[in-house]
């Protein structure tokens, strides 16, 4: 469990607080890059407690401003896009993508370069990859390293959705980490992949985790022990702070999720329906849509609330299903994230083995946090990393193989009638 005075510590983002002036140094996944239209509408999202408007100007470049003008405070949701600037709806007055008052017509011709000098606005900078538009809400003369991952260029493909949950981004993040609730939560939802992954996963309800310490955050092995002799190895890689590449079999899509902090009681569940490998197989869009909503922006938008029980089938428990939450699996996270109430109080827990991960991912990031107090960018943010080279990858390998020594881009096959034999003696 955490002390309320550190769980405090990891859940509160707004402006100011230490959570939320250390992800203020990172680059966050802000607005779906094909829900901003060049000179069109303005779109309004919020992020680590801030309001503000995304849009792009009329030769398709990307900006972010803050959302209530700085005049009278009307939403900038609603101004005009005249191509190279937001001009208010209330009183006309105009800014640019640089933070600029670019014209203020209510003010005297003679004083508005100078009046319009002084009144602040608020902008950050832009960068586009993998589908999305990103931020940058930090101090820095210059923003740290992207987080240039492989699903932004060619030849990986990605489909690109959120959903909207209410709930700390923190508790949404650690149900990503948690592996041990495959054989409870999803084991009558999660869809089969055609090597049936779900199969090896119960068989053992209690997976050994080992880790690898990596500048960014780190990988680790969820182990099961098959029933002849092979262990069922989901390799995951982690990069803090909220960053969870969940494992897949090679040649197979990977899903990779995000859980990003709205304010201190809602979240951002970013997910990146992604293939190293070239174009999505459709069997692997069919299973990301099946039973989800069809806003990109909030797919989940329909999975009910705490007033309905979130829609659980009773009957359909009494049948066999596990959860009763019929729709997409990943809505089951969600659903159980919200139940937790909008910010989780981890003085209450009593953790077992199957939470180390989550323990030490606690660890790191309140030592993060006392690293950024003393000048220090985190989670590598200082270091050269190439996050081209991150990959997640489910394997199943012989008695006397160590996971350690395998490559996730480039692994191994086993021929296991011949391995395991001679594994056995």
């Amino acid at each position: 469990m955490l002390s309320v005075q550190d769980n405090e510590k990891l859940t509160r983002v707004g402006p100011g607080t230490p959570m939320g002036k250390l992800m203020r140094e990172l680059w966050h996944p802000a607005v779906r890059s094909d829900s901003v239209t060049a000179g069109g509408a303005p779109k309004p999202f919020r992020l680590l407690g801030e309001d503000l408007v995304a849009f792009r100007n009329a030769d398709g470049s990307a900006g972010f401003m803050q959302r209530h003008c700085p005049h009278r405070c009307a939403s900038l949701a609603l101004a005009r896009n005249e191509g190279d600037g937001l001009r208010c709806i209330f009183h006309g007055w105009k800014f640019n993508s640089d933070g600029k008052v670019v014209d203020v017509p209510t003010e005297p011709a003679d004083r508005r370069e100078a009046f319009a000098e002084r009144v602040p606005v608020t902008t950050y900078p832009a960068r586009e990859g993998g589908g999305i538009i990103w931020i940058y809400m930090g101090t820095g003369k210059e923003p740290p390293n992207f987080f240039d991952f492989e699903f932004h260029h060619p030849p990986a493909a990605s489909l690109v959705r959120c959903a909207i949950v209410h709930g700390n981004w923190l508790q949404g993040f650690e149900g990503q980490l948690d592996s041990a609730h495959l054989n409870f939560l999803h084991s009558s939802s999660v869809p089969k992949s055609p090597t049936d992954a779900g199969s090896m996963v119960a068989h053992d309800s209690s997976p050994q985790f080992q880790v690898i310490e990596q500048p960014y955050g780190f990988r680790e092995a969820a182990l099961r022990k098959m029933q002849d002799g092979s262990t069922y190895a989901r390799i995951r890689e982690v990069v803090l702070p909220y960053w969870s590449f969940i494992p897949g079999n090679h040649g197979e899509p990977r899903l990779v999720v995000v859980v990003t902090p709205i304010d201190d009681e809602w979240s951002a569940h970013w997910y990146y329906y992604m293939s190293p490998f070239g174009p999505l197989p459709q069997w692997y869009v069919d299973q990301a849509l099946h039973g989800a909503g069809p806003d990109h922006d909030d797919f989940a938008a329909d999975r009910g609330n705490i007033g309905n029980t979130w829609n659980q089938d009773r009957a359909a428990m009494a049948d066999g299903h596990f959860s009763g939450l019929l729709k997409n699996f990943v809505y089951e996270d969600f659903i159980i994230e919200e139940s937790m109430g909008p910010i989780m109080d981890r003085s209450k827990e009593f953790l077992g083995s199957s939470d180390a991960i989550i323990v030490r991912t606690r660890r790191m990031l309140l030592k993060a946090l006392e690293e950024h107090e003393q000048g220090k960018l985190p989670f590598g943010l200082d270091q050269k990393i190439d996050y081209r080279t991150i990959r997640s990858l489910a394997i199943r390998f012989p008695a006397g193989f160590d996971w350690r020594d395998i490559d996730p881009a480039n692994p191994p096959e086993f021929n296991f009638e011949k391995d395991v034999a001679a594994a056995q003696g």
